[in-house]
């Protein structure tokens, strides 16, 4: 299978690229070794190690194993929310829709941005004032602990666990093509990097190999689209005309709508896009590394900024990668194809404006994007483990601390070898529905019950429990019956579902049931939880009764 339709999936990737992500041949012993992206790739890997080890002298307790201590400053949390979405999707798959769509691309790159003013403005306050390691924290702060923080675990693990493959597969074609590894070798040096990242360095690790990712992608992407700017004048308009002049569809690529059809698998799309986000639990786990509400606010605007204007280096680079490497045929093979297909376009255009040792840092840089997702990643699964399901919920909060680590540390390990096995296992399958998928289970499952739990006061743990489940079970249904799976997959003729994502009924499902059974819940339990609204409110917007007034 080919690197790039691969990386198109890798963190939080646009679910529409997917679509030419299926299996394609490559020769990799065809492929010139490239000396630079190997020195590079391990001068990162030992950089990161150092930081690694430097974190692990500093890692002592729960809290700073999964919060580095709350010290992480908003600007800091921003850059490493941001470097979650500035992935090697975001880079290598939107300039690639670019490249071959056109304008298509920009709308949706945009798509991921609409998420995070609901982020700012619905949640980030209260989640930091009302929580202190995971999600769960919160939705269960009114409710009965065990169900909730058993239905926010299971939501959370089936969306990490569908990026985690993603990011395996993605990782272990990245090395092989690049250095000519065997794949299985690929994916378990990867496995073995990741387990040490989160193992020794937790939280504060994560975090500081996500800055340093962040930073080195920005520098790389803006450096590419000035100097793609300066081969045509620094004039948008010379580029979009001479785009338009070599491109076999011409003038077609400034026309949007071309990637999505109907307009109920558009605003699944969009609605997956937009709430998915907010249901991320990698991403929701980073605001409690801030010290209090107010740095939860900047971190959101911090990872704003930075992420738009990254993503306006993309579509630069996908108009200049038209320009410059379509017309180019040392990047294409023979037949006139791409070498490694139209998502290899960002990487080619690094060649092109900055030779081969800019492609080594750009290779590098693509999979420092990896490492740090999947840290992440491991990180907010083994907090649903340690913290939600043994220490919360089997423990009934009983666990001491270095019992409730031991458990995080022994599921660290036990995902490392579940992503070594499902990247192995998946390493010759389509797997463009998982990223789809996880954003319609987080938007389904995670959201509704967050924001319901922060603003309705009628809401019941009855409600909860069955609109979450309810969400999570229809949006994998609806996966299963659709067209990628039914049809691609299974070799159906024709899908039960007809539309590729399921978010605009399964986000209904769950807000349906979650009002109907709370509504009707006339039980004791429900009254006292509907009761105890009024103090999470006061709580969730001044933050008082946490230790220090600001927090868990």
């Amino acid at each position: 299978m080919s690197l790039l339709p691969l990386l198109t999936l890798l963190t939080v990737a646009v679910p529409v690229i997917t679509r030419a992500a299926a299996p394609i041949s490559v020769d990799i012993s065809s492929q010139p070794v490239n000396v630079a992206a190997i020195v590079m790739f391990l001068v990162f890997v030992g950089a990161t190690l150092g930081i690694t080890w430097w974190a692990a002298k500093r890692t002592r307790t729960r809290s700073d194993y999964y919060t580095a201590g709350g010290n992480i400053t908003g600007f800091q949390n921003g850059l490493a929310m941001a470097g979650d979405f500035m992935s090697a999707a975001s880079f290598l798959g939107i300039s690639a829709l670019v490249y071959t769509s056109g304008y298509d691309g920009l709308i949706y790159s945009l798509g991921f941005l609409v998420g995070w003013p609901i982020i700012l403005f619905l949640i980030a306050e209260r989640l930091r004032n009302l929580g202190r390691y995971t999600f769960a924290d919160v939705v269960s702060y009114r409710l009965q602990q065990k169900p909730i923080r058993t239905l926010s675990a299971c939501g959370s693990l089936v969306v990490i666990a569908l990026y985690l493959i993603a990011q395996m597969v993605g990782a272990g074609k990245l090395i092989q093509l690049l250095f000519g590894l065997n794949y299985h070798v690929a994916v378990v040096l990867v496995g073995i990097l990741m387990v040490l990242y989160v193992l020794f360095g937790g939280m504060l690790a994560t975090t500081w190999v996500q800055i340093s990712k962040a930073v080195l992608l920005l520098f790389g992407a803006s450096f590419m689209a000035i100097m793609v700017m300066q081969s045509v004048g620094f004039s948008f308009n010379t580029l979009f005309s001479e785009a338009i002049r070599v491109h076999p569809e011409g003038a077609a690529i400034m026309r949007p709508g071309g990637l999505v059809h109907d307009p109920i698998s558009a605003l699944s799309l969009g609605l997956g896009l937009m709430f998915g986000t907010a249901g991320l639990p990698h991403i929701l786990m980073r605001f409690f590394t801030v010290n209090d509400a107010r740095e939860a606010r900047k971190s959101v605007f911090w990872a704003t900024g930075l992420m738009g204007y990254f993503y306006i280096l993309t579509f630069i680079i996908g108009f200049g990668a038209i320009l410059l490497v379509s017309a180019n045929p040392a990047f294409h093979y023979a037949a006139g194809q791409l070498i490694g297909g139209s998502n290899m376009a960002a990487i080619h255009l690094a060649d092109a404006v900055g030779g081969s040792l800019f492609l080594g840092f750009i290779s590098a840089v693509a999979f420092a994007t990896i490492l740090a997702v999947v840290a992440g990643l491991t990180l907010a699964g083994a907090s649903a483990v340690s913290h939600d399901l043994y220490a919360s919920v089997i423990r009934q909060g009983q666990a001491s601390e270095r019992d409730e680590l031991r458990i995080s540390k022994i599921t660290v390990v036990v995902l490392g070898a579940v992503a070594i096995a499902l990247g192995i296992l998946f390493e010759r399958q389509n797997i463009a529905f998982m990223v789809g998928l996880a954003f319609s289970v987080a938007a389904s499952c995670n959201f509704p019950i967050i924001l319901l739990s922060m603003y309705w006061s009628k809401l019941t743990t009855r409600g909860a429990l069955l609109g979450g489940a309810s969400g999570l079970l229809t949006a994998v249904g609806l996966m299963i019956l659709g067209p990628t799976i039914w049809v691609q997959i299974l070799g159906y003729q024709k899908a039960v579902y007809p539309y590729e994502y399921p978010a605009l009924f399964s986000m209904l499902v769950a807000f349906a049931i979650s009002w109907l059974f709370s509504v009707t819940d006339k039980s004791a339990s429900g009254l006292a939880e509907r009761q105890r609204f009024l103090a999470q409110f006061v709580r969730s917007q001044t933050g008082l009764g946490i230790e220090g007034g600001k927090g868990h």
